[in-house]
This record gives C-alpha cells, sequence and structure tokens, in this order.
C-alpha cells in the first residue's frame, strides 16, 4: 500500500464533529455532502494526501446508525 485515501469516521452529531476536527487540523471542511440513498451526512477535511470522512446517520436504518449503535463513534 503506497497512501491511505481515506479514513471514515461515525459520529453521533456532524457539526460537533466538524468543530473538533476543524480546531483539530487547521482547517475547514472541504465538502458537506448528504447520500440519501445511504442515510447519512458526510464531511471532507484535508489531512496530507488522504482525507478525513466525518458520516452522520439520518435514519435510525442506517448502515451508520446501526454501526454506532454497536460499536460507537469512530473509524467506521
Amino acid at each position: 500500500m503506497t497512501r491511505l485515501e481515506h479514513i471514515g469516521i461515525a459520529v453521533k452529531d456532524l457539526e460537533a464533529g466538524n468543530q473538533l476536527y476543524q480546531q483539530l487540523l487547521g482547517t475547514a471542511p472541504y465538502k458537506l455532502e448528504a447520500v440519501a440513498s445511504e442515510g447519512v451526512l458526510t464531511s471532507f477535511f484535508k489531512a496530507g494526501e488522504s482525507k478525513i470522512e466525518l458520516l452522520e446517520a439520518t435514519s435510525d436504518d442506517s448502515p451508520v446508525a446501526k454501526f454506532i449503535e454497536k460499536r460507537g463513534e469512530g473509524i467506521h
């Protein structure tokens, strides 16, 4: 493996996650997107040559909601 394209992190609150990562990385997300087919809101941050994607569930039956219910917030 030569590089990591992105890391997805499931969060309960995208706005709070955005604020935290903006403070940690010193930059705002460069992309916000709603993906209705997956039941998520997402934001993307640049981290060197890689990206960090935060994902918040928009419905209780989405894969991200089920992940958070089972494992808590974290790398998805």
